[in-house]
C-alpha cells in the first residue's frame, strides 16, 4: 500500500482545496453543532444544509440567526437568509460566509440518508464511551499474566578478560640480544648431505 506524506507547502495546499472533488469539499463545509444538538446526536460538528438554521458566531454580523438558503461548494460559502449588504450602487446581496464561522442551532433532517449518518456516528459514539467505561483491572491482570508467561531467559553477564602482565622492558631486551647473537641459518639440500656423510663416516 502506497503510503502519502503530508503536504506542507502552501501552494500546494492551497491547489488542494481550490482544485478538491465536491466529495471532499462537501466534508470542508462542516459547521459545529450547538451543546444541545451535540449532546442529543453525539457529534461536534456535520457538514451544513441548505436548511439548516444557523447562528453566526463570528465577525460583524455575530449572533444573526437564520437559515440557509444557498451553500456555494466552489467558494466554501453560505448564505442565510436575512443577511444582506447594500452595494455602492443600491442593490442589496447575501453576504458570504465561511461555515466555520458558524454554529448550526437547528438541523434540517427531511433527508434519510443524513438521519442514517447521525444514527451511526451516535452509534460508534456510544461504543467508544462503554469501552473507556470498562474497569482497566482485568486488562492490567492479563498483561502481567502474558509477562509473566513470556518471559526471556536471563543472560548472564560477559566476563571480561584479563589482559596479560606486561613484561619490563630489561627482560624484552634480554630476549632480543639473544636473538641477535645465535643467527638461524637455513640449511640447503647440499649441506644437509654434507652433514650426513660426516656423520656416517665417523
Amino acid at each position: 500500500m502506497q503510503t502519502t506524506k503530508p503536504v506542507t507547502k502552501p501552494a500546494k495546499q492551497r491547489k488542494l482545496l481550490y482544485q478538491a472533488p465536491d466529495h471532499v469539499r462537501y466534508k470542508r463545509l462542516a459547521a459545529p453543532l450547538s451543546p444541545d444538538l451535540r449532546a442529543t446526536h453525539m457529534a461536534k460538528a456535520v457538514p451544513v444544509r441548505s436548511g439548516d438554521t444557523v447562528r453566526i458566531m463570528r465577525g460583524d454580523h455575530r449572533g444573526f440567526e437564520g437559515k440557509i438558503t444557498r451553500i456555494d461548494r466552489r467558494e466554501y460559502r453560505v448564505y442565510v437568509e436575512g443577511l444582506t449588504r447594500e452595494k455602492a450602487d443600491g442593490t442589496t446581496i447575501f453576504v458570504p460566509i465561511h461555515p466555520s464561522k458558524v454554529m448550526i442551532t437547528r438541523l434540517n433532517l427531511d433527508d434519510k440518508w443524513r438521519k442514517k449518518i447521525l444514527e451511526r456516528k451516535k452509534e460508534t459514539r456510544e461504543k467508544i464511551e462503554e469501552v473507556a467505561e470498562k474497569p482497566p483491572e482485568k486488562v492490567v491482570e492479563l498483561k502481567e499474566e502474558v509477562a509473566v508467561e513470556a518471559k526471556p531467559p536471563e543472560k548472564k553477564p560477559k566476563r571480561r578478560k584479563r589482559k596479560a602482565a606486561r613484561k619490563p622492558a630489561a627482560e624484552k631486551a634480554k630476549k632480543k640480544a639473544k636473538k641477535e647473537e645465535k643467527p638461524k641459518a637455513k640449511k640447503t639440500k647440499a649441506k644437509r648431505k654434507i652433514a650426513k656423510k660426516t656423520e656416517g663416516g665417523t
